[in-house]
């Protein structure tokens, strides 16, 4: 595998000054980013057949082992304070189970039979979108996940480092981000870690656009959870409804801070009226603005 393979430019790394040696890391990270550029059109094909899968009810399923799948607990984590998607909504594999997030659990990333029995103690189905990541792409509990949640007729999308390997060739949509091998050998926290976070980032996020959770470049269907963002709500509410600070801070209270639905009413919508309407168009403000322009 590239990623465990050792570099022979960095054999003697560990006698590097260690400003040389930083600059090095440094380097390597950037060239973990680059490496995804070959890979935007596979995560936009991906992103657009998840997005129209999980429909009203499906899930988003995270599965990992070791650093892979921490990176993906994390991207997932932040999917309901960021665009609302619900607790309710998310799965998380972890191989070992959820305390391997912090500890190592010896022999758990091979456990295949628990990759399987996962699978199917989550009722995973059709309606689910399963993302998969390993750096080796053929971490054996987390290529039965996927193996499992295809086989049930789940969406599954595999993230890997290397190419050719099982994970990308069973599950039905393949990231490939060819990091190569690592400055410290098979430390794969290191570059194929960075292009493995990268890769989640943007293809939660293209999800979250398709699934209309995103109005003219902004959050509009964040979780308020502090004062610095009830004062960000109330201003996307006061700039996307066109009106002042007062009413738009009305709006969103009546709409006991529920963005979109504050920006309707804002739009002089009674708050039960805009909540069928904004649930009529599956939440999308894009598509509700139009109808609030035909009424005024």
């Amino acid at each position: 595998m590239n990623t465990e393979a050792l570099d022979a430019r960095y054999r003697d790394l560990d006698l590097w000054p260690t400003e040389l040696a930083v600059e090095a890391m440094l380097e390597g990270q950037m060239a973990a980013i680059a490496s995804i550029h070959s890979q935007t059109a596979a995560i936009a094909r991906a992103a657009e057949a998840a997005a129209a899968r999980l429909g009203e009810k499906g899930r988003l399923v995270f599965v990992g082992a070791g650093t892979s799948g921490r990176l993906a607990v994390q991207d997932g984590t932040e999917l309901y304070p960021t665009y609302g998607w619900t607790m309710d909504r998310m799965v998380f594999l972890m191989a070992g189970g959820m305390g391997a997030l912090t500890e190592a659990y010896e022999g758990a990333e091979d456990d295949v039979e628990a990759g399987h029995a996962d699978v199917r103690a989550q009722g995973i189905g059709p309606s689910d979108v399963v993302i998969g990541v390993a750096a080796s792409g053929r971490t054996p509990y987390t290529v039965a996940a996927i193996e499992e949640a295809r086989a049930a007729g789940a969406l599954t999308i595999g993230v890997a480092n290397n190419p050719g390997t099982r994970l990308l060739e069973k599950a039905e949509y393949a990231i490939l981000a060819l990091t190569g091998s690592e400055i410290v050998a098979g430390s794969t926290r290191m570059k194929a870690g960075t292009a493995q976070k990268a890769v989640l980032n943007l293809l939660s996020t293209a999800i979250m656009l398709r699934r209309g959770l995103v109005y003219e470049g902004r959050m509009v269907a964040m979780r308020i959870s502090n004062a610095k963002l009830l004062q960000r709500a109330r201003i996307m509410v006061q700039d996307i409804a066109g009106v002042d600070a007062e009413v738009a801070a009305a709006a969103l209270e009546a709409a006991e801070n529920e963005i979109r639905l504050g920006v309707i009413v804002a739009r002089g919508v009674p708050v039960e009226e805009a909540k069928a309407l904004l649930t009529a168009n599956g939440g999308n403000l894009r598509h509700v603005m139009p109808m609030l322009e035909e009424r005024d």
